[in-house]
């Protein structure tokens, strides 16, 4: 396995398998996971959409499914897999209607992606869609945008870049949800670099961290310089959300991203840390591991992760009737592998003809 394949399906495996340990535990306090789990490291059933009447909506989901984070992820895969190379919302509008079955929406995906679906399929240019939703700085594009950053593996402008053409379909330029997306696929195209270091991660996502939002980054950051693992960590982080009753309901860019850099810090980035401190925090469980140990299986690769993981993420998927795309987690690595690796030969055709 090469070093690029590596680090490529340590940084899908790390979302997959966050999101789908940390879906069993969404919305609990750090505080009821404990006292239930001690500390949770497996997957384990769960049900999502209870409050809403359809086939399927509410149903015991099996060890291992994942949810609408990753039914994102594997939108965009599909669409790197089709072009063979970078995407854009236009191209990603495309992916949609051709895989999301709209019966699924409140089943296997969030309804409010809904929205976006139909202005996609009325015919309506993709790059303006997100112009369409009221969820200005939900996590849903930074929570998602993995393969954004490794299409630009290295290469952290060019994935800033990508970020805010392909998240128009999800969200307006404005409200901050795209400005978080920056940090996340920044940090992980960073984190490819074979020099990367831990420090250079947090350096990055800095330097892309929106102006009226970087102190919450700053923050969270400090708070890991000062925690021996994450368990003091979220205990530092209980009073500034938790503490102030500030009820969970949607998930804001500006409290998961920082979080899931703090945890990637806290865990030097190792992926199998990172996925049980991501599960462990509270709240948005599954966001946040999807977010930090994204960034850490980009930073040190698949090592480490238990085989019974990923074969009980892709045991679900294939078992799954609602999923977009039942392709395993190495399956869809091969993906983003082969479109990476295209856009590199494109570069090299552009060289060139520059120099003829």
């Amino acid at each position: 396995m090469s070093r690029l394949f590596d680090r490529i399906y340590g940084c899908l495996a790390g979302a997959f398998i966050g999101s789908a340990m940390g879906a069993a535990v969404e919305g609990w306090s750090w505080q009821d996971i404990k006292a239930k789990y001690g500390v949770l490291q497996e997957l384990l059933p769960y049900s999502h959409y209870e409050h809403i009447n359809k086939p399927g909506s509410g149903r015991l989901r099996p060890p291992g499914t994942t949810e609408d984070g990753v039914e994102r992820i594997k939108l965009l895969v599909l669409s790197m897999g089709e072009k063979g190379r970078r995407i854009t919302a236009q191209d990603l509008g495309t992916t949609w209607l051709k895989y999301i079955n709209p019966d699924n929406f409140g089943v296997q995906m969030e309804p409010c992606d809904e929205i976006l679906y139909r202005v996609v399929a009325s015919g309506i240019n993709p790059a303006y869609a997100g112009l369409y939703t009221d969820f200005l700085g939900i996590i849903s594009f930074a929570r998602s945008c993995h393969p954004v950053g490794l299409i630009n593996a290295c290469n952290p402008e060019e994935a800033y870049k990508d970020v805010w053409d392909v998240g128009r379909l999800y969200q307006p330029l404005h409200g901050g949800g795209l400005d978080w997306a920056s940090v996340v696929a920044c940090s992980i195209a960073y984190a490819m670099r074979p020099d990367a270091t831990v420090d250079g991660v947090v350096d990055t996502a800095l330097k892309y961290a929106p102006g009226d939002g970087r102190h919450k980054l700053e923050m969270a950051l400090n708070l890991a310089q000062k925690s021996q693992d994450i368990f003091e960590l979220r205990e530092k982080f209980d009073p500034i959300y938790s503490g102030k009753g500030i009820r969970y309901s949607f998930s804001w860019g500006e409290e998961v991203v920082p979080k899931g850099l703090a945890i990637f810090y806290v865990t030097k980035g190792d992926l199998k840390s990172a996925i049980i401190g991501g599960v462990n925090f509270g709240r948005d469980t599954d966001c946040c591991a999807a977010i930090a140990s994204g960034i850490a299986g980009a930073f040190s690769g698949i090592s480490g992760v238990p085989d019974e993981w990923i074969e009980g993420v892709d045991r679900a998927t294939k078992e799954n009737e609602y999923t977009v795309s039942k392709l395993t987690i190495r399956e869809n690595t091969e993906i983003i592998y082969k479109a990476l690796v295209g856009e590199r030969e494109a570069a090299k055709e552009y060289i060139k003809l520059l120099e003829e």
